[in-house]
């Protein structure tokens, strides 16, 4: 049954109007609409980002989203020159070259927002 539903993804901020322009001069994303609570960002096709206020964000260690990318080299050259820090890792099961991780999945780099917010992107294997 859900398989055939649209997901979006939900992260955390603790200074919305700082996430809001970390979002516009970084990812040159632009609100969709604006609620009481938030502000929903649409990231193509049908997918969304609701960024929302509250003392949590940050706190988890974990990518709370991805883009899809069919070039990871042309997209992080882009958002670098905006600003946007890559991570590097060197740990057993993840090592970067120059930002990207490669495994059977496919290629895969990370960032964090302004919000402290793990966001990935992947290029399919």
């Amino acid at each position: 049954m859900l398989e055939s539903y649209v997901t979006y993804s939900v992260l955390p901020a603790s200074d919305l109007q700082r996430a809001v322009e970390w979002y516009r001069d970084k990812l040159e994303l632009e609100p969709e609409r604006t609620t009481e609570g938030g502000v929903l960002y649409g990231t193509g096709s049908e997918a969304k980002i609701y960024v929302y206020e509250t003392g949590n964000a940050g706190t988890a260690q974990n990518t709370a989203m991805c883009w899809l990318t069919p070039d990871i080299e042309a997209t992080m050259a882009h958002l670098r020159e905006r600003g946007v820090v890559f991570a590097d890792y060197d740990f057993p099961g993840l090592h970067t070259e120059n930002g990207i991780a490669t495994d059977d999945m496919g290629r895969s780099a990370w960032f964090q927002d302004s919000e402290g917010n793990y966001l990935c992107l992947t290029q399919p294997a």
